[in-house]
């Protein structure tokens, strides 16, 4: 066996096995001098490296979401686990992926949960500020179920329902189209329900300053004055830190609106403070209209994000975060 600093060609000069493969791939590739070129690849693979992994961390959701439909796939096989649930045949795996993402988002993010309280033991409509990937409210929905047997339902846009594989992780956590009349009924059997108005578009051009892109959109609104409920607003301190997007070039704006698909890259991945914060509900009035109603939605958001969200958003400053002994404020 030959080691590393011993010969690795028979013959009267001695070589490394780097300096014989460096030959080798000369003799292969007829490229004299090739170790400038491999020194030359070397340096720009350790310039580059920290830009690559800042856009192939927020991959790690991807994998966690796929993660999650690989186990209801396997908890669907498992047809003995049906009879230990009475209510629910899926409530099992609920719990288990529960305790998949909160776990994640204790362990990378140290994500708390403040303000629960203020969610009704009946139906409401949840409006909540729409980050770059919706990890946040993964984690809330998480939280809330194991601390507080509660389920929340949410509303998606309808590119959701067309990613591969995804199907049975949308049906089993009753992810919605979004249609008035499915959410109305929704709220009327008693339901929590999540909505960000905002969608797509304000998390994808949204930016560190944490602007709130709702446009003229007050279909939630007339929803909630539909099936008389509650309006409780949600923010994430610190969402826009973890993952950003290139929202701010223009012709990638130009260029959702055109065909209304997600291609806007993203980057981030860091490990920054989670803090969601639940603000006080906004009861339902029957005589408010749904400008009205989105306007004090609007409102309620606008003191939250101000309340408890440093802006300009820093990256460094939510990293440091994690290391405060105490918790903020609500």
């Amino acid at each position: 066996m030959i080691g590393g600093n011993e010969s690795c060609t028979a013959g009267p000069i001695p070589m490394s096995y780097l300096t014989c493969l460096t030959y080798v791939l000369g003799e292969w590739t007829g490229v004299e001098h090739i170790e400038d070129y491999l020194s030359y690849a070397v340096y720009l693979l350790w310039v580059l490296f920290p830009l690559a992994v800042v856009f192939l961390l927020p991959g790690v959701l991807v994998i966690l979401f796929y993660t999650s439909i690989l186990l209801l796939h396997i908890y669907k096989r498992k047809n003995e686990l049906k009879e230990a649930y009475s209510n629910d045949v899926w409530d099992g795996a609920k719990q288990m992926l529960a305790t998949l993402w909160d776990g994640h988002g204790r362990i990378w993010h140290g994500y708390e949960l403040h303000g629960a309280e203020n969610i009704p033991e009946g139906p409401g409509l949840i409006v909540f500020y729409h980050g770059a990937t919706p990890a946040d409210y993964v984690y809330f929905m998480a939280r809330l179920l194991i601390q507080r047997k509660r389920y929340c339902h949410v509303v998606a846009d309808h590119f959701v329902f067309r990613l591969p594989g995804f199907k049975l992780l949308l049906d089993v956590h009753g992810v919605m189209h979004g249609p008035k009349e499915e959410c109305v009924s929704a709220l009327k059997k008693g339901y929590l329900i999540a909505i960000a108005p905002g969608g797509v578009r304000e998390a994808l051009f949204s930016d560190e300053m944490y602007t709130i892109i709702w446009g003229n959109r007050k279909g939630f609104a007339q929803v909630a004055i539909d099936a008389k409920v509650p309006i409780i607003p949600m923010f994430t301190q610190n969402v826009r830190e973890g993952v950003r997007t290139l929202g701010g070039i223009k012709i990638l704006r130009s260029l959702y609106e055109r065909i209304r698909l997600p291609i806007v890259p993203v980057y981030g991945g860091f490990p920054v403070k989670l803090r969601t914060f639940i603000g006080e509900p906004i009861p339902y009035e029957p005589n408010v209209t749904a400008e009205e109603l989105t306007a004090k939605t609007k409102a309620g958001l606008q003191a939250l994000i101000e309340k408890h969200q440093k802006i300009p958003g820093n990256i460094f400053r939510a990293l440091m975060e994690r290391f405060q002994t105490q918790k903020k404020d609500d």
